[in-house]
């Protein structure tokens, strides 16, 4: 039965990265067809991250009414609604309103499924479980790509992926009643094992930077966002518009970002029993350094899918290891609170800094995406190393 539960959470995963990387990839051909300035990605990344900050901070209270079996089907079933709406549209306007449900859809099923599996399985499961999410991040553009060799048809590329999303939603709701067994068990065990084990402590937000180690491990999850979702949303335009590259040529490079996280996170999670989670984490903030600097280097345009592939393989330790540590950070009564506070967070990165730099290429230059991942990942850096000191060596190296 647990196997089962953790095969469907896999599958879960792999619905949630099948839209995140879609807009990136399809961008430069929905620009051109709708003749929309570049900078309306942003726009619509903010709307989809906004309902997911929204959602995600509601997350305790969805998750204690419905549970997270249902939660997680209704869930991946919205976010499939949503793309078959990308994929009927024709105007911003009808882009931005499918933006809402599709960013709502993702955040409390990504609070839950995270908190689940950091409380109930190891780092090598949670860092595996992310690279499924980086298989659906890698699955999207891969198909978008497909249907934008067919003169530029994005529309039927998110046609696709909804079909996809649909299919997994079938799965989720008929493993509804599996959900809720497992979650007895678990806490029948839990409740032998440790009595307040499963006690919920819900921390308003207003209070949350009172919690020790809130404020950093916050806005690590902030700046790390910043720096996958500037790199997946504007490397294809990168290339398009500073190597001047074909769409579809730019849609693949975009997906080799997503298969170094892919990849990187199988390895991580092999070496997860062996490292830890601070290791990781650091290993990740020196990759993502090595890989701004490949972007620099005076070369030919054969450096960006090697740049992409370093960004992607060094972002991939980094959020599931921060994920991991959260009960030992926090402990197990707060963990859903801040984790539901985290990845709220980390999607207001998301929802902030990628626009903001599409106005930074809009009026200034894109060439300037290198620098600007870096300054992102700096404070990344410097964030996770507080969180990594004043929580003392046995509480996050584990």
């Amino acid at each position: 039965m647990f196997t089962i539960l953790l095969i469907i959470i896999y599958l879960s995963f792999i619905s949630l990265g099948l839209p995140d990387s879609l807009l990136g990839a399809a961008w430069p051909a929905m620009q051109m067809s709708l003749g929309l300035p570049v900078s309306a990605a942003g726009i619509l990344s903010i709307t989809v991250s906004a309902g997911t900050v929204v959602s995600s901070l509601m997350s305790t209270r969805l998750i204690r009414k419905f549970g997270t079996g249902v939660l997680t089907s209704v869930s991946v079933a919205i976010t499939a609604i949503s793309l078959l709406g990308f994929g009927l549209s024709q105007s911003l306007f009808v882009l931005c309103l499918c933006s809402i449900p599709l960013g709502l859809g993702a955040g409390t099923v990504d609070a839950a499924l995270n908190n689940f599996v950091a409380l109930h399985y190891t780092a090598r499961h949670m860092n595996w479980l992310h690279c499924f999410w980086g298989v659906g991040a890698t699955v999207g553009p891969s198909i978008m790509s497909f249907w934008l060799a067919k003169n530029n048809n994005w529309s039927a590329g998110y046609l696709a992926i909804a079909l996809l999303q649909f299919a997994l939603v079938a799965v989720l709701f008929i493993s509804v009643p599996l959900w809720k067994k497992v979650s007895s068990l678990k806490s029948a065990q839990a409740g032998e094992e440790d009595s307040n084990a499963e006690e919920i402590i819900n921390v308003p937000l207003f209070r949350a930077f009172k919690v020790k180690n809130a404020f950093a491990a916050l806005f690590a999850f902030f700046f790390y966002c910043s720096v996958e979702a500037t790199a997946g949303l504007w490397i294809g335009s990168y290339a398009v518009e500073k190597y001047a590259v074909s769409t579809e040529t730019a849609a693949v490079w975009t997906s080799v970002f997503f298969f170094g996280i892919t990849a990187g996170r199988f390895v991580s999670g092999l070496a997860a029993d062996k490292l830890s989670t601070k290791a990781l984490i650091r290993a990740g903030e020196f990759g993502i350094i090595a890989g701004v600097a490949v972007m620099l280097l005076p070369l030919p345009e054969w450096k960006l899918p090697l740049a992409a592939l370093v960004l992607g393989v060094s972002c991939a330790p980094i959020f599931p290891s921060m994920i991991h540590r959260t009960p030992q950070v926090f402990g197990k009564a707060r963990s859903q609170s801040m984790m539901g506070m985290q990845m709220a967070f980390a999607y207001i990165g998301t929802t902030a800094m990628p626009p903001l730099f599409g106005l930074t290429a809009e009026y200034i230059s894109i060439s300037s995406l290198p620098i600007y991942m870096l300054v992102c990942a700096v404070f990344m850096a410097i964030c996770c190393e507080y969180v990594s000191r004043s929580a003392g060596a046995v509480s996050v190296d584990k």
